[in-house]
């Protein structure tokens, strides 16, 4: 044995957890891992050691030493069973995942994971590894190389019918579509997710993710009632966890309350439900909430200023504001023109307390849209309104007339065919 080597037992262990630095404590854990001892009780205190190096060097940040910490057990995980193998894997995956801003070396320590993985024939943990490299690929973006190892993985899984991991990938999947906006094929991934889970037990966290993606995308339909319900399922199992995503699950509830024109709920399922989770996120739907209930676009405006990182940078309420803001400017823009027949652009803008620039473009595109009848002079900076020009009753009167004779003579033929006959 060499200096650096130190005994696999519990006694080693306990000297690095009374080091008393991070350093000397990982230093010690690695004499461990190189004591070339193979019994049950040696493997059983290595597999120890190797959690503790794990929980060190995540604290440390070192997520190249947990990169290579992985390349070093490589022999040792000939010695353990593939079961055991797969979940220190997975734990050390999961420390790099806890590091800032480690997503390349997360997504180039799958990659060669699964290069191993394929190579020692070990399709479990590889299946498992590539469904977490999809994963990272779309939140970088990489939406096409994410679906190209997607479409391969759900026709392998499928032909083995791994149920549990067949409902993550068909999840993960449905969210791919709906990052591309491919909404058909998002609805399709999450119902086949939803019956792969209706064969066997789905954890908490899971169905609660289900039903998160399921909320969302009813709410992309505009059918926000069945969108809250979802959400409200979602939170509901989220909070019981004490999982970060009921904050958000909570936040998409309001969202759908304030397209609904129920704004006013707000305040009170913020007081009934969320009281531990008061902070930025819920002050954002409040603010928005207020501005709604007053038809401000002035205090609308503020709202997506003072709260831009909650608001603008979540791209599912981004797009429902934005959807929002323009009903409301809408609305509010024809109650303003209705009293004239012309009137300087400027006014409206001063009115509606506005940059003119932004109103002369929205006006054009309700003109166009066929919101009203009129035109803007751009020379002196005018909007025009007309008449809504009154329908004569007569075309249609005499469209309809004209197919009643259509079928008439249609009959009178038909029956003249039969009496010839």
């Amino acid at each position: 044995m060499s200096s650096s080597q130190l005994p696999a037992t519990t006694e080693s262990l306990d000297l690095a957890s009374e080091a008393k630095t991070r350093s000397e404590a990982i230093t010690i854990l690695y004499g461990v891992l190189d004591n070339p001892a193979s019994s049950s009780e040696a493997l059983r205190v290595k597999e120890q050691a190797i959690t503790k190096i794990s929980e060190l060097l995540r604290e440390e940040n070192r997520g190249e030493d947990l990169r290579g910490l992985l390349t070093t057990l490589r022999p040792f995980f000939s010695l353990i069973p593939k079961a055991k193998t797969a979940k220190i894997v997975r734990g050390i995956i999961d420390s790099v995942a806890k590091i800032p801003n480690s997503t390349d070396l997360q997504i180039s320590l799958c990659k060669e994971m699964v290069e191993w993985t394929r190579s020692e024939k070990r399709t479990f943990l590889r299946q498992r590894v590539e469904a977490r490299l999809a994963a990272l690929l779309m939140d970088s973006k990489e939406y096409s190389e994410a679906l190209t190892l997607l479409s391969g993985l759900v026709k392998e899984v499928r032909r083995l019918d791994d149920k549990l991991l067949l409902v993550d990938i068909d999840l993960l999947e449905s969210k791919l579509h709906f990052s591309l906006r491919n909404l058909p094929k998002a609805k399709a991934a999450l119902t086949a997710a939803r019956t792969a889970a209706n064969a066997i037990y789905v954890p908490p966290a899971q169905q609660g993710t289900i039903d998160l993606q399921s909320g969302i995308l009813h709410a992309e339909e505009k059918d926000y009632k069945t969108g809250y319900s979802y959400f409200f399922e979602a939170f509901e199992a989220f909070n019981a966890l004490d999982d970060p995503r009921a904050v958000y699950s909570l936040k998409y509830m309001l969202l759908c309350k304030i397209m609904v024109n129920q704004a006013d709920d707000v305040a009170g399922i913020i007081s009934s439900k969320a009281l531990k989770f008061l902070g930025p996120e819920l002050d954002a739907m409040k603010a928005v909430a207020d501005a709604y209930a007053k038809r401000s676009l002035k205090l609308f405006e503020t709202a997506l200023q003072d709260f831009k990182a909650q608001l603008d940078e979540d791209p599912i309420v981004h797009r429902h504001l934005s959807s929002l803001y323009d009903t409301l400017l809408e609305q509010n823009l024809c109650r303003l023109i209705e009293p004239f027949s012309r009137v300087e652009i400027g006014h409206i803008a001063s009115l509606i307390e506005l940059p003119v620039e932004h109103v002369e473009k929205k006006l054009s595109q309700m003109i166009l849209d066929k919101k009203f009848a009129g035109t803007l002079d751009q020379g002196v900076g005018c909007l025009i309104i007309f008449e809504d020009p009154k329908t004569d009753a007569i075309f249609p009167a005499t469209l309809e007339t004209i197919q009643n004779m259509g079928k008439v003579v249609d009959s009178l033929f038909v029956r003249s065919a039969k009496i010839m006959a």
